[in-house]
């Protein structure tokens, strides 16, 4: 029989070849992978510390302390090395070092510990001493690095100045008790003048009513981005929503009681890209509209089919629908008797689903102002992105702005089309009636990465702010912030007018964020930038067919995350951060406007936008921008089409004649694979944080202050509260009080911040993703309530819901 010495022998060699074993693989895996790095050219840490583990791994079984010597060597190496290349900041730190971490934890127990020492005492308690002070060092770095962050920029907004010399001042006042448009009113600043609300007193905000709409994601024949993006118009006592599904529903404004409901029948099947409605126009009627500020204090009229005043809601077929403020009834007079217009006449290859207006429509006192959105990368034959003007009364065509054509604005013949396959406005446009002009946010010509065969009209326009006159519908000024855009950073978000004071004057300005960053200020009147554009070198070498801008604009107000380097890779732990450097080094990436490739370009930022439909809010008193800029890398690869019609992206399984068949690009040389750069767990392959409040003086161009903003407590496998830095679908909303408010970030909260310094002073979590922009307004009971849609966005897989909420202080 085998002695006692032989049976404690047996388990401690099993502990010390098991850990060894452990070790070992990770070893080799640092070791292979780090020598396929250093031949893409990248760093050598990997492959150093790879052996190092494996020398340890050979080592430990033999029983000196040799093996914890060489483990905390590559401990202290590592260190060195993390701190060298990402200084002290935590979420870069613990990629680098937590897997080294948790096993020198481990070697240090006193299993370990008794393992060795029975083999051999001597040199173990050095060892062991060493490797605890290794791990305490990468502690306190840790520690240290913990509640730092590199992009944090501190500062106070300077007080409201002194109004100037009214020369120029074109904007009116923003509506104080109502919510008269999706942006609070045409000029799209997203701004109440309320200010019961303030940071002294906003923590005391609690939930005043709460109303489900029924409509929830999934019903049959939803596309995956079924979405509840709806920010609400509040018109004298009631407030008015629309449903992903298309329903407009009619509340108490300060009960949330519903009044009516109308759900027009859709015509189905339809082939969307997504599935959502952004909100509803308002047209307070002719005995109001030349003081459409009136219209505010007053109760819409209750009656029917001839109605004065009306809501306007685009649907997802096509079409727009008038309807009584009061009943919820057809506006019968609109349309010719029928109460809508038919979006689809005229147009150029008519395909169900493949146009339709997500965003609400403009009104002026005699005009609804309609574009729309046309699919992304299906095909070179898609329907047109013209923008029409139509009577407000009667729904009869009164011009038509198409890029293809864009000096003939006259109603188009019957018997005529407008220009296939270009550039569209999808997002939401603001307008400015004392200058007499509509600013308008254009996309791009299909398809969006590859653009060998666009049209001089979409050279010239897509892209773009396009400033239409409101009588007649031609083009006063345009300016392009992409030239030859090839990344899908169409102008993604509505315009905001502002009154600047500069020096003496007060200059018409107009704010618009892009996906690339910039905040473009310029004159309205003229398009004229207000902060300076630069022209700068872009990068060269397009695919095949296609050509690239030598030069792109670029705001000194801009957003722009640095170029990403191999130090900015990152990772849950040091194996993924390690295959995010391979893969960086596998892509071709030469910063900002990369141009698509058939290697696979790394595109930063990303289609899905620094600023995206959100947009930003605009105080004018305060003379600032509240802004979310987000950062998430994407790649884009081309792939070559040998036909028109097989499917190269889709799969197998999908029908050839199936819409959206996305990212196929029929009749394009190339299909494209879209996607967010990320790890093989998931996680960006970016270093966070990923999403940012920040204020912008406007008058200066100079941002004040930001800081990172939200958790990942919704979107990782455990509900942890880590304050990452997330990105946000949805836009902010500021308020006179001083006090902001954004519910559009990854998890499900509403936050309120001060919009001075941008810290965070109340939160209330929402039963679902609360991808819309807020709003707020007076109640009849005198308080102001702040009010929210929560029910999720599809593609980024934030908790469907049909949510909406109001808050406000307590009844004194």
């Amino acid at each position: 029989m085998p002695d006692a010495a032989a049976r404690v022998r047996a388990p401690s060699s099993a502990l010390l070849n098991i850990t060894a074993a452990v070790i070992g693989l990770a070893g080799l895996g640092l070791g292979a992978a780090g020598a396929w790095l250093v031949v893409l050219g990248g760093s050598w840490y990997y492959l150093a510390a790879g052996l190092g583990l494996i020398a340890c791994a050979m080592l430990l079984p033999r029983g000196s302390g040799a093996g914890l010597w060489a483990y905390a060597a590559v401990v202290a190496f590592t260190l060195v090395w993390a701190l060298w290349e990402v200084g002290f900041d935590w979420w870069p730190l613990a990629a680098r070092g937590d897997v080294f971490f948790v096993l020198g934890l481990f070697l240090l127990t006193p299993w370990v510990a008794r393992a060795l020492g029975r083999r051999s005492a001597a040199g173990v308690a050095p060892a062991r001493g060493f490797l605890g002070v290794v791990l305490l060092a990468f502690l306190a770095a840790a520690v240290f690095s913990w509640t730092r962050d590199a992009t944090r920029i501190e500062g106070t907004m300077p007080a409201a100045a002194a109004p100037a010399a009214a020369s120029g001042n074109t904007a009116p006042a923003p509506p104080k008790d109502d919510w008269t448009a999706y942006g609070g009113n045409g000029m799209g600043q997203r701004y109440s003048a309320l200010d019961q609300i303030t940071p002294a007193n906003v923590g005391e905000l609690q939930e005043a009513w709460h109303f489900r709409t029924g409509d929830m994601r999934g019903q049959s024949g939803d596309p995956e981005e079924t979405t509840f993006e709806v920010t609400p118009l509040k018109i004298g006592e009631r407030l008015f929503l629309c449903t992903p599904h298309q329903s407009v529903v009619a509340l108490n404004a300060t009960t949330g009681q519903q009044l009516w409901r109308y759900t027009p029948e859709i015509r189905r099947p339809l082939a969307l890209q997504h599935l959502t409605c952004r909100g509803l126009s308002y047209d307070p009627g002719s005995a109001v509209r030349p003081a459409p500020a009136a219209a505010a204090a007053s109760s819409p009229p209750a009656a029917g089919g001839d109605c004065d005043a009306k809501l306007f809601m685009p649907t997802a077929d096509g079409r727009v629908i008038a309807l009584d403020p009061g009943s919820g009834k057809p506006c019968m007079r609109f349309g010719g008797g029928t109460g809508q217009i038919d979006l689809w006449k005229n147009m150029p290859n008519v395909k169900p689903g493949s146009y339709y207006s997500t965003s609400p429509v403009v009104v002026t006192r005699s005009l609804v102002i309609v574009g729309g959105t046309v699919l992304d990368n299906v095909s070179t034959k898609e329907t047109s992105g013209v923008i029409r003007a139509f009577d407000i009364d009667t729904g009869a065509l009164v011009w038509n702005w198409d890029s293809g054509n864009p000096d003939d604005t006259a109603p188009i013949a019957v018997d005529r089309s407008y220009t296939a396959n270009s550039p569209n406005s999808w997002s939401i446009s603001s307008v400015d009636e004392a200058l007499g002009l509509v600013y308008v946010p254009t996309g791009n010509q299909p398809p969006d990465q590859w653009g060998g065969k666009r049209t001089e009209g979409a050279e010239r326009y897509s892209s773009s702010v396009v400033a239409l006159d409101l009588a007649t519908g031609r083009v006063r000024w345009s300016f392009q912030t992409v030239h030859h855009d090839l990344w899908d950073y169409d102008v993604p978000s509505q315009p905001s007018l502002v009154d600047l004071r500069i020096g003496s004057e007060t200059v018409p300005a107009l704010v618009q964020p892009t996906k690339q960053g910039e905040l473009f200020v310029l004159d309205r009147r003229d398009g004229k930038p207000l902060t300076k554009v630069h022209e700068r070198p872009a990068p060269q070498g397009p695919a095949a067919g296609d050509h690239t801008s030598l030069t792109q604009p670029v705001s000194e107000l801009s957003f722009d995350p640095p170029a990403l380097t191999p130090a900015d890779m990152w990772g849950g732990t040091v194996f993924d951060q390690l295959a995010c450097r391979i893969a960086f080094h596998r892509l071709r990436y030469e910063g900002r406007y990369t141009p698509p490739s058939t290697e696979g370009s790394l595109i930063y930022p990303g289609n899905f936008g620094v600023f995206n439909w959100g947009g930003v809010a605009v105080d004018p008193v305060r003379q600032m921008a509240f802004t979310t800029p987000a950062s998430l890398a994407f790649v884009s690869r081309l792939i070559p089409r040998a036909d028109d019609t097989s499917l190269y992206v889709q799969g197998k399984d999908r029908p050839n004649d199936s819409l959206p068949a996305l990212n196929e690009n029929f009749g394009a040389p190339f299909a494209v694979q879209l996607s967010a750069f990320t790890s093989v767990f998931g996680l960006p392959c970016q270093a966070p944080p990923w999403g940012h409040v920040a204020g912008a003086d406007l008058r200066t161009g100079r941002v004040v202050w930001k800081h990172k903003n939200g958790t990942v407590r919704d979107s990782s496998p455990l509900p942890l509260p880590f304050a990452m830095g997330v990105p946000s679908l949805g836009g902010p909303m500021m308020t006179a009080g001083g006090v902001a408010f954004l519910s559009g970030t990854l998890d499900y909260y509403l936050r309120a911040y001060d919009v001075a310094s941008g810290k965070e002073l109340w939160r209330s979590r929402l039963p679902a993703g609360g991808q819309a922009t807020p709003m707020s307004y007076r109640g009849s009971d005198g308080r102001q309530y702040v009010v929210v849609a929560a029910g999720g966005h599809g593609s980024l897989g934030t908790r469907t819901g049909d949510h909406v909420i109001a808050y406000a202080l307590p009844r004194r």
